[in-house]
C-alpha cells in the first residue's frame, strides 16, 4: 500500500501524517507513506486544499483532517 499525506508543511497536515503512522502501528499493517510537501506535486494531483489524502493512487478528504475512525476505515478497505 502507498499513501501519500500532500501539504505544504502545515499543522493540520502534520496531523494527519502522524495519524495515519498511529493507525498503521496499532492495526499492524505495512505501507509507505511519504509526505509531499513540494507544490508542484501537490498541483499535480490536481487538488488545491490541503491536506489531502492519497492512497494506492486515490485522492482523498482534500482540505481537511478527517477523524481517526474515517482514517482508519479508508486504510483498511484499500488493504
Amino acid at each position: 500500500m502507498n499513501i501519500k499525506v500532500l501539504g505544504t508543511g502545515c499543522k493540520k497536515c502534520d496531523k494527519v501524517y502522524d495519524l495515519i503512522l498511529e493507525i498503521l502501528q496499532e492495526e499492524t499493517l505495512v505501507a509507505q507513506v511519504d509526505k509531499v510537501e513540494d507544490l508542484k506535486s501537490i498541483v499535480a494531483y490536481g487538488v488545491m486544499s490541503t491536506p489531502t489524502l492519497v492512497i494506492n493512487g486515490e485522492v482523498l478528504f482534500k482540505g481537511k483532517v478527517p477523524s481517526k475512525k474515517k482514517l482508519t476505515e479508508a486504510i483498511k478497505k484499500r488493504v
